[in-house]
């Protein structure tokens, strides 16, 4: 059976339960209507001008903070897994901002960048470099030092040995980084639209229909846009791993 084919089957028996939950008294209906409700809400937003928009700003500030995550993490990685001088010299700062919690900063981000996207885009980005930095680091820990040791005996500078030797051995553990960091960047953007009360997004639409009108079928509606976006990322970046990397294991083993 086709892994589509058991995708759907899965979303289906999905929204049997919920159907089943809502209509049984299980959980209140005022809560979490029946998705025999929430799913025509869905069409209707798929629909409407205003809402696309929101969608269009929270993928844009999703891409766009990955991008730079990835334009950060890499290079440093690539330092620090590279220089165990360096990395000594960062791991006191490094332990101490990993565990921060990108939501926990928004106060601190909104007095220091202000409103408006520049916020969800800089906790995305935070939130997003971990990931793909110790991907890196890991990657560069892993090498064949004979590898290295080759390479470095026909005179190859170590710059040369690192886009040459490294960065390619490095490139599936990178690319692994790069899906996890994409499905964090989405949660952050859109819990900072919602929270921090962004200009345009899908956490703004849920929050406005939510305290404007308590419609939770369209702040249901919206969430599950939100989830198909997320799974469409992550199914684009398997595909692509798979297509990129598929003389390696470990993309594979990310599935």
């Amino acid at each position: 059976m086709r892994p589509i084919v058991r995708n759907l089957i899965g979303l289906g028996g999905f929204f049997l339960i919920w159907e089943v939950a809502a209509r049984s008294g299980l959980v209140s209906t005022l809560s979490i209507p029946p998705a025999s409700e929430v799913l025509p809400r869905l069409v209707d937003l798929l629909s409407t001008e205003v809402f696309l928009r929101d969608v269009i700003a929270t993928v844009l500030a999703w891409a766009i903070g990955l991008g730079i995550a990835i334009a950060i993490a890499v290079p440093a990685g690539l330092v620090l897994g590279s220089l165990p001088a360096v990395r000594v010299a960062t791991r006191a700062i490094v332990e101490f901002l990993r565990p921060i919690p990108s939501v926990a900063l928004i106060p601190a981000a909104l007095v220091l960048i202000g409103g408006g996207p520049d916020t969800k885009i800089t906790l995305a980005v935070y939130a997003s470099v971990w990931p793909i930095m110790f991907n890196t680091i890991y990657a560069l820990d892993e090498i064949d030092p004979l590898l290295v040791d080759t390479a470095r005996s026909f005179g190859t500078s170590r710059a040369r040995v690192m886009t040459s030797v490294a960065l390619p051995h490095a490139a599936p553990f990178i690319f692994t980084g790069i899906r996890l960091s994409a499905a964090i960047a989405l949660i952050v953007v859109i819990s900072v639209e919602y929270v921090a009360g962004a200009i345009r997004g899908i956490g703004r639409y849920t929050l406005e229909v939510y305290e404007g009108a308590g419609r939770m079928d369209l702040v249901l509606a919206a969430t599950i846009v939100a989830g198909v976006i997320g799974y469409l990322i992550n199914e684009g970046l398997e595909r692509l791993g798979r297509r990129w990397f598929r003389w390696s294991t470990v993309v594979g083993e990310t599935k």
